[in-house]
């Protein structure tokens, strides 16, 4: 069944120019972006889209990193698409990610991990409302 993921390439891959890089590897695993667009998160935004986070010791400094330049937020549809994406990602710590993945070959660190990636198909509804409404995903 097709499904849609949400995608955030993050501030130290646009400060790198890495979205097109990034884009390629993420058509290149057959999923499709269905919405994109470059913002720039407001304080209040990276509080609330990381607050499952709030209690976490980092959860300052991600908000910090997530505010301090331009991201790229992004509708993705395929067969299993959350669990594609992840796939596609890899592991949060770049060191332990799998060869070809976007954190294998973009992260500079597990706090600069250049992309996020929905956890289940309920986060994904949830994380792509607070970002885009119906009409702005075409795909």
């Amino acid at each position: 069944m097709t499904e849609r993921t949400f995608s955030i390439i993050k501030p130290d891959a646009t400060r790198r120019n890495l979205t097109g890089a990034i884009n390629a590897v993420i058509e290149g695993a057959g999923l499709r972006i269905v919405a994109q667009r470059r913002v720039k998160l407001s304080e209040a935004q990276a509080r609330k889209f990381y607050e499952v986070h709030a209690e976490r010791p980092f959860y300052g400094e991600l908000v910090g990193q997530m505010t301090a330049e331009p991201v790229v937020v992004q509708v993705l549809e395929a067969e299993n698409a959350v669990a594609k994406y992840r796939e596609v990602m890899g592991a949060t710590n770049p060191e332990q990610a799998a060869d070809g993945t976007i954190r294998k070959q973009f992260a500079l660190s597990i706090g600069e991990n250049s992309v996020h990636g929905s956890d289940s198909i309920e986060n994904a509804g949830i994380e792509i409302a607070q970002f885009f409404t119906d009409d702005q995903i075409v795909g």
